[in-house]
């Protein structure tokens, strides 16, 4: 067992406040599990923030954490993975995404909700540029290519903390 003091902790949806986070189309309630575990670990639930003005699309990226799964609520939400292809998951529908895997939001319902657990509590975002479509003479080692998503993902990324994602997309308002 882990010797690190986690503390008792309740979360009640009357009371709760959703915040902005890392995606500007979605809201973020903090479950309070960050800071009873010491940042040990997190649990949110997103939902799509109304009205509906940008269509939910991430581009391809990985996130620099041990921990990541999410469960849906309520709705559905479509996936490209790296090596993996597309998957959709709808309420009831779960996955781990293992550390470091290249994704890519593609869809989602305008009623979603998803509850998300990640290990630690805060992580860096790498970006990951997208290419285009392969071409024949097109080989590079660096490169991995996706048949199911049709694109590139260059492994060049560019860093982000979900804490300067936050702030810029505060001061971008």
């Amino acid at each position: 067992m882990s010797q690190q003091s986690q503390k008792f902790c309740t979360s009640h949806a009357k009371s709760s406040t959703w915040t902005p986070g890392l995606r500007t189309f979605f809201e973020y309630r903090d479950l309070g599990i960050g800071d009873a575990t010491q940042g040990q670990f997190n649990a949110h639930v997103i939902r799509v923030k109304k009205p509906v003005e940008q269509f939910p699309h991430t581009g391809p990226h990985a996130h620099e954490l041990n921990f990541q799964m999410f469960f849906v609520l309520k709705g559905w939400i479509k996936f490209v993975y790296e090596d993996h292809g597309e998957h959709m998951f709808e309420a009831g529908d779960s996955c781990l995404q293992p550390p470091g895997i290249v994704h890519d939001e593609i869809d989602c319902s305008d009623d979603l909700e998803l509850i998300e657990f990640t290990s630690p509590a805060k992580f860096e975002t790498q970006v990951q540029q997208a290419v285009g479509y392969p071409r024949q003479d097109d080989s590079h080692s660096s490169r991995t290519y996706s048949s199911r998503a049709q694109s590139w993902w260059v492994s060049t990324p560019t860093r982000f903390s979900m804490a300067s994602m936050a702030s810029r997309m505060r001061s971008s308002r």
